[in-house]
């Protein structure tokens, strides 16, 4: 039948409306082609009701690596994993997508080159009008770089809290040790005292016993000092090789018979400014802790090697020159979930008795006031491996220092002015340096100090504590009396390295100290006054 206006009708349909539904049906085909076509940042796959792979996009291209006319026709599975597929992985997949409407997951894939990347995937089921299964709609995204950046990100904050949990308990210890170095000072100093006028031989027993704890805590002390980072350094650039080959019996000494130790120390390796005692006490103890982790023997290598850091390497994000100290064992490992607690003070995996958790405490504080950093590798019966980074030093290499003498260094009634505001300290400071045959004038403050030199007091050397009360420290008064009195040589004295934190030109008595190293100090000091006064002439 034909209408006046042109249109046929069949049947009673309109056929021009049919038609022009037809035509918007396939335009809105095309433009979705054309949008998935255009579509790089997302694989857009059908599959059929097996999963074999139907429709390809170029964003499939770009991901998967795959041609459209290469993987058609073949089955979804290839982009899985060995393990996954082991595991029914893919079928499973598309079981959950058909009976609940939809399958998500986040999960690493396969390119055509055999590399992964991580994926975020969706599975719909899509279905006939009367509800039967007909295939399967794929849309696979790269996320690699995202859950990268969230792992980096993660990795930071962990960081973050470790590095805040180091400076916390380096706060709380660096400040219960440096009050604990003034007890022991007056222990010690009171026994070394005791000692020179006792001839009783059972006292005497009992003041070396004294003695022995004392510097039993001056050791503890010392290592919690160490940790905090408020330890005093004398730094000097030396060799590697000649300082590890001069305490390399020490070491030897430290492990069993059943363990071999090898040292490796190149004679190339670059000169690194530190303070040699703390460095051979950090050496042992690494050494030490290796030779625990090895009750039924075993090898430990110690080895050095130049390194150039980039930053990614250390959680301090170090970068430049730096010498690698590697010790090695194949001891019984660390457990994954303490690994990052070894250099905490006090934490031991040691049965009771056999340490006291503070070792590794030492290594790690004097790494990190070294400019440095240290790393820590393991597996559970595998061994641990820990590296020392310690920068390169520029400067010109100091010849290796002799040992300490430990022989008493008695003075000729020099003046000692010293300055020490705790009563008891100063005490037995005075005890000290008259035992010495030094005649020590003692105040209690940086203007008291200066008051007595500037009332023309004849004084050969100032020895003062670094904390003191008021405005200005040991630090400030040996400022000016170099400045005003050039003559008078200074000595400091203090267990506390932040408050002389890169003043290493002003020469440091540690605390506590020996009556010997007391004396050893102070004669060096004047004999070395006394050379540039004569060639001053």
């Amino acid at each position: 039948m034909t209408a006046d206006d042109g249109t046929i009708y069949i049947s009673g349909r309109h056929v021009t409306t049919e038609k022009q539904a037809l035509e918007a049906l396939r335009e809105n085909e095309r433009q979705f082609r054309s949008l998935v076509l255009g579509v790089v940042d997302y694989a857009f796959i059908m599959l059929d009701p097996d999963g074999t792979v139907t429709s390809w996009n170029p964003g499939a291209e770009r991901i998967k690596g795959y041609s459209a006319d290469e993987i058609i026709g073949r089955h979804f599975s290839q982009f899985y994993t060995e393990a996954d597929r082991a595991s029914g992985l893919p079928a499973r997949s598309l079981a959950i997508a058909a009976e609940t409407g939809k399958f998500e997951t986040e999960a690493w894939r396969l390119r055509k080159d055999g590399t992964q990347f991580f994926a975020n995937v969706v599975i719909d089921p899509i279905r006939n009008e009367k509800g039967e299964l007909i295939g399967f709609a794929k849309i696979t995204r790269d996320i690699t770089e995202r859950r990268d950046a969230q792992a980096a990100l993660q990795r930071a904050q962990a960081q973050l809290a470790q590095s805040q949990k180091m400076e916390a308990l380096g706060q709380l210890t660096g400040g219960v040790a440096h009050d604990f170095n003034n007890l022991l000072m007056i222990v010690s100093g009171q026994a070394q005292s005791l000692l020179r006028r006792l001839n009783d031989e059972k006292l005497r027993r009992s003041l070396d016993a004294i003695m022995t704890a004392a510097t039993r805590g001056e050791t503890l002390t010392r290592q919690l000092l160490t940790f905090s980072r408020r330890q005093p350094l004398n730094p000097r650039t030396v060799k590697p090789d000649q300082i590890i080959a001069g305490f390399g019996d020490m070491l030897a000494s430290s492990v069993r018979g059943n363990i071999d130790l090898q040292v490796n120390i190149p004679p190339d390796v670059w000169p690194i400014a530190i303070d040699v005692s703390e460095f051979e006490l950090a050496m042992v103890n690494l050494v030490v802790n290796s030779r625990d982790a090895m009750p039924n023997g075993g090898s430990i290598t110690v080895s050095a090697a130049n390194t150039v850091l980039r930053g990614a390497e250390t959680l301090e994000g170090l970068a430049g020159d730096f010498v690698a100290f590697t010790v090695t064992d194949t001891g019984s490992g660390i457990p994954k979930e303490i690994l990052n607690k070894v250099f905490d003070p006090f934490f031991t995996t040691k049965s009771p008795g056999k340490g006291t958790g503070l070792g590794l405490s030492q290594v790690y504080g004097f790494v990190r006031q070294s400019g440095g950093a240290i790393t820590a590798e393991s597996q559970l019966g595998q061994g641990t491996q820990m590296i020392v980074y310690l920068p390169r030093s520029h400067e010109p290499v100091v010849a290796t220092a002799k040992s300490e003498v430990t022989a008493h260094s008695s003075g000729d009634g020099e003046t000692i002015l010293v300055v020490e505001d705790n009563p008891d300290v100063k005490s037995i400071t005075v005890s000290l340096l008259e035992q010495l045959n030094y005649r020590p004038h003692a105040v209690d403050s940086v203007n008291a100090a200066l008051e007595v030199l500037e009332a023309g007091t004849h004084i050969d050397l100032v020895f003062t504590d670094v904390m003191l009360p008021g405005d200005l420290d040991g630090v400030a008064l040996a400022r000016i009396v170099r400045e005003r009195y050039p003559h008078i040589p200074v000595l400091l004295t203090t267990g506390y390295a932040k408050a002389i934190s890169g003043r290493q030109d002003l020469p440091i008595l540690r605390k506590p100290y020996q009556i010997s190293a007391l004396g050893e100090a102070i004669r060096n000091h004047l004999s070395r006054a006394r050379q540039r006064q004569a060639a001053r002439g």
